[in-house]
C-alpha cells in the first residue's frame, strides 16, 4: 500500500476508472456479439444491431477506453463479418479472421 497521500488518491481514481472502462468494454463486446449473431441468423434488426454495436465501439473510443485505431479496426471487422454472415450463410473462426485461402474474389484476381 502507497505511504504518499496522492499516490493513494491515485489508485481510488484509477480503480473506479478500471471498473467504469471494464463495463464499456463489455457493453461493447456484447452488442457487436449481439450483431454477429443477428447477421448468421439473418434477422430483421441485423441492420439497428450493427449501427448500436458501431456506436458503442465509437463512444468506447471517444471515452478513451480503446484507441480510435482499435475502434476503427474493430468497426471494420464487424461490418466484414456481418458482410460475410449475410452473404453465405458462412461463419468465420473464432478470432474473427479470415482464414487462409477465403479472399475475396478481387484480391485473388489481383496476385
Amino acid at each position: 500500500m502507497a505511504n504518499i497521500r496522492s499516490q493513494i488518491k491515485r489508485n481510488r481514481q484509477n480503480e473506479r476508472r478500471r471498473i467504469r472502462n471494464k463495463a464499456v468494454r463489455s457493453e461493447m463486446r456484447t452488442r457487436t456479439r449481439n450483431a454477429l449473431g443477428a447477421a448468421e441468423s439473418a434477422a430483421e434488426d441485423t441492420g439497428e444491431l450493427v449501427r448500436s454495436a458501431m456506436r458503442r465501439i465509437d463512444k468506447a473510443a471517444a471515452k478513451g477506453v480503446i484507441h480510435p485505431n482499435q475502434a476503427a479496426r474493430r468497426k471494420s471487422r464487424l461490418a466484414r463479418g456481418v458482410a460475410v454472415r449475410l452473404e453465405s450463410g458462412d461463419v468465420l473462426p473464432e478470432g474473427g479472421d479470415a482464414v487462409e485461402g477465403d479472399e475475396p474474389a478481387e484480391a485473388a484476381s489481383r496476385d
